[in-house]
């Protein structure tokens, strides 16, 4: 006769705190590093193409107030970088998050979600009365927690390229 194994559950590994606040200067190398990390050519074309240090620098310089970070044990692990249209000779204004990266390790925390309540909570205390986000229609898990935080109504965009290397001027600066 065999004695039956008793199984213990397994209490999660308490998480170390994660802390949400306004990106700062000294951020901005660990951000553009995180966010090449997870934006690159093999895994997100069209957003690699998109993502580099000059557009973060010009995010935090003009909208510095809608750029925020994670950070959990002193390590950055996470930002969101937004900001606000305004238009003319209208009514409305949108917040719009142009960035939202979590590191690899540290997915499935709530950490964006965490970013994203942040950032909505900073475009609504700032006048915006809609929030617009985009991303590549391949970026499934992105998609799932855009609709799980309240997005909806999902439009096509279609995003074309040209390879210039074949266009006349090219070929002519090119023998020059």
């Amino acid at each position: 006769m065999t004695t039956p194994v008793r199984r213990t559950r397994r209490t999660p590994k308490s998480l170390p705190p994660i802390i949400i606040r306004k990106m700062t200067i000294n951020d901005l190398g660990s951000v553009c590093e995180l966010g090449t990390s997870l934006f690159t050519s093999e895994r997100w074309p069209t957003l690699y193409r998109t993502w580099d240090e000059r557009e973060v620098l010009e995010l935090f310089s003009s909208d510095e107030d809608y750029c925020l970070v994670a950070e959990m044990e002193d390590r950055l692990v996470g930002f969101a970088l937004g900001s606000m249209i305004h238009k003319p000779r209208s009514s409305w204004t949108y917040g719009w998050l142009l960035w939202l990266g979590v590191a690899r390790s540290c997915k499935r925390r709530g950490i964006g979600s965490r970013l994203i309540n942040r950032l909505t909570e900073l475009f609504i205390e700032n006048g915006a009365r809609m929030m617009l986000v985009d991303t590549d229609d391949e970026n499934h898990s992105a998609i799932a927690l855009f609709r799980k935080m309240g997005f909806s109504d999902d439009m096509k965009h279609i995003y074309l390229f040209r390879n210039l290397h074949s266009h006349p001027k090219y070929e002519e600066l090119s023998a020059g």
